[in-house]
């Protein structure tokens, strides 16, 4: 099985690059394609985050393997503005680009677990894990 993959996210084609990539070590864990789809999902929104609100930072992308169980997880890590109000961008509807405000809540509800930590003016990681 493949080891940690990082993505640097800069341009929007970093974006599609993170996206392949994850749909790859999915393919490669063993996950069936609609997982691959919410797996893919869930790092576009995430490399989306970085590209729009913090100009640059870095998708992770790594199979896991918990007791009798294989898996994938994502880290994206920035040095952005920081989200001010965690659990606020985590609601449903919650936006301040001015779009839908599916971004956080969507990753959460397509993956198994969600962790965000973030300080104001020096970054955020998410990291979030989808099970076989």
């Amino acid at each position: 099985m493949s080891e940690k993959s990082t993505i640097d996210i800069i341009t929007e084609w970093d974006i599609v690059a993170a996206r392949q990539l994850g749909r790859n070590v999915a393919k490669e864990v063993g996950f069936g394609t609609v997982d691959q789809a919410r797996i893919t999902t869930a790092i576009s929104e995430l490399a989306r985050n970085i590209y729009l609100y913090a100009r640059a930072g870095e998708i992770i992308i790594e199979p896991i393997e918990g007791e009798d169980k294989k898996g994938i997880a994502i880290t994206a890590t920035d040095k952005g503005p920081g989200i001010d109000n965690v659990r606020r961008v985590m609601e449903d509807g919650y936006s301040t680009s001015g779009g839908l405000g599916a971004g956080l809540p969507g990753v959460r509800r397509l993956m198994d677990h969600i962790e965000i930590q973030s300080l104001i003016g020096q970054g955020t990681i998410v990291k979030v894990e989808k099970w076989l």
